[in-house]
């Protein structure tokens, strides 16, 4: 057995075009992050969410389009990864509503967007509510739907964002505390460097302010978008601030430690601000012109983006479909004869399932194994001294499921043809089993 793998799950909005802010927050420490050799990661077209910021269904489309080429330009490997659209999962509106069950209205209120559009709406008279759907008010649950079907460890996001998946924890405690421990209870994945990356007139890089940079901008159009950042009014000469600057997160964003400390320099000897911007320029230009060239390669090739995309959503079913079928049983959506007693005197009977079978061979050890519902060998133990140690393993098992396999992976042999959503798949189920009663009406 190898060591279980970190998920990290990331998606973007589809309702504009990405801009250098969702490249530096989001899109590159994702693909960074993907590229590692014990990850295994998620990245999803966030078209649900679209629906709540805009009303155009040209622009989504557009957008879905976009956002797909970029992140493939951006190194994204569609084969390593779990690559898919929100919309084609179904099982996530149905998590949703789940969750919508077990989180509190007044988590919910607290929520960054809702409380900006309130706060909007008082300064201005109107109603707190004037023009906040409900879509609007439940989206952190869509949220957390989408980062929790997949059971992700890590989360990239914008320092901005850490609500979302502190809302995204209490969810699954809230669930987890009524139905067992079904869910992952996911950590933000933050790049210190960057919090949040600043837009044209400082504040943050944002379509709402109408202050992005598009990511994949001409050469020519990057460089008259850069000339427009705001700065202060000293000149040539005078010393500049670090702190407060745009152009130096900007520029500090992009580049090394060992170039920061030098822009840094160059801002206390007094460097002209068009000379600053003309550095910053050629810094992004740098790692964005060998992307730009794909881009526009994916951009004219939108059936090839489609073809990835659908092979990505039959991936992420493949995990998504069992998990809600576990789901559905613990909150008691279940076939009738399955589960809860029915009326009337019962008596125990027996169903088929994955099952566990222990054993002693002519070396005089005790071994286990781990069969599918249809007699599938999925997991094949070591040898034990003694039956007790194999008996404990087989108990790690059926407590924690597939939780309990890096601990045990000294004592584990890999069986041929078996993949971990199986077999993760036959533990989950083996564990609801031994939870659950089972009962057929006495005759």
């Amino acid at each position: 057995m190898t060591n279980k793998k970190q998920r990290f799950l990331t998606g973007i909005t589809t309702s504009g075009t990405p801009h250098l802010g969702n490249y530096v927050g989001s899109i590159r420490p994702s693909v960074a992050a993907s590229q590692g050799a014990n990850a295994e990661s998620f990245y999803f077209l966030a078209d649900y969410h679209a629906l709540i910021k805009t009303g155009e269904p040209a622009r989504i489309q557009q957008s879905t389009l976009e956002i797909a080429a970029s992140w493939l330009a951006a190194g994204l490997d569609p084969e390593r990864v779990t690559f898919y659209r929100q919309s084609d999962i179904p099982q996530i509106p149905e998590l949703t509503w789940f969750l919508t069950c077990v989180l509190g209205k007044g988590i919910l209120n607290r929520a960054h967007a809702y409380k900006a559009q309130v706060d909007k709406n008082t300064a201005s008279g109107a109603e707190p509510d004037h023009d906040v759907t409900a879509g609007l008010f439940m989206y952190p649950v869509l949220m957390g739907a989408d980062i929790l079907m997949f059971k992700a460890h890590q989360v990239p996001v914008g320092r901005d964002q850490i609500q979302h998946i502190e809302m995204a924890r209490d969810m699954a405690k809230g669930f987890n505390h009524l139905y067992g421990e079904h869910l992952v209870l996911p950590e933000a994945l933050i790049e210190e460097s960057v919090a949040t990356m600043p837009g044209l007139d400082g504040r943050k890089m944002s379509k709402s302010y109408d202050n992005t940079i598009p990511l994949f901008s001409s050469r020519e159009q990057l460089k008259k978008l850069i000339a427009g950042i705001v700065t202060d009014s000293n000149g040539p000469g005078a010393a500049k601030q670090t702190d407060g600057s745009a152009l130096f997160q900007m520029y500090q964003a992009f580049a090394s430690v060992e170039e920061t400390a030098a822009m840094r320099r160059a801002y206390a000897d007094g460097i002209a601000w068009g000379d600053a911007k003309a550095m910053l320029f050629e810094r992004i230009d740098r790692d964005i012109a060998p992307m730009r060239e794909q881009y526009h390669a994916l951009m004219a090739n939108p059936e090839k983006i489609e073809d990835i995309l659908q092979a990505g959503a039959a991936k992420a079913t493949a995990l998504s479909q069992p998990l809600m079928q576990e789901l559905r049983h613990a909150v008691g959506l279940r076939k009738l004869q399955a589960g809860a007693p029915l009326a009337g005197k019962v008596k125990a009977v027996k169903t088929a399932g994955p099952s566990f079978k222990q054993y002693r061979e002519g070396d005089g050890l005790f071994y286990f194994k781990f069969l599918g519902a249809d007699g599938k060998l999925l997991m094949q133990s070591r040898g034990f001294v003694s039956p007790k140690e194999a008996a404990q393993a087989i108990a790690s098992l059926q407590q924690q499921g597939a939780d309990a396999l890096p601990a045990l992976q000294s004592q584990l042999d890999v069986v041929p043809g078996v993949e971990m959503p199986e077999l993760a798949a036959a533990l989950s189920a083996r564990h609801i089993d031994r939870q659950r009663p089972r009962h057929e009406p006495v005759r």
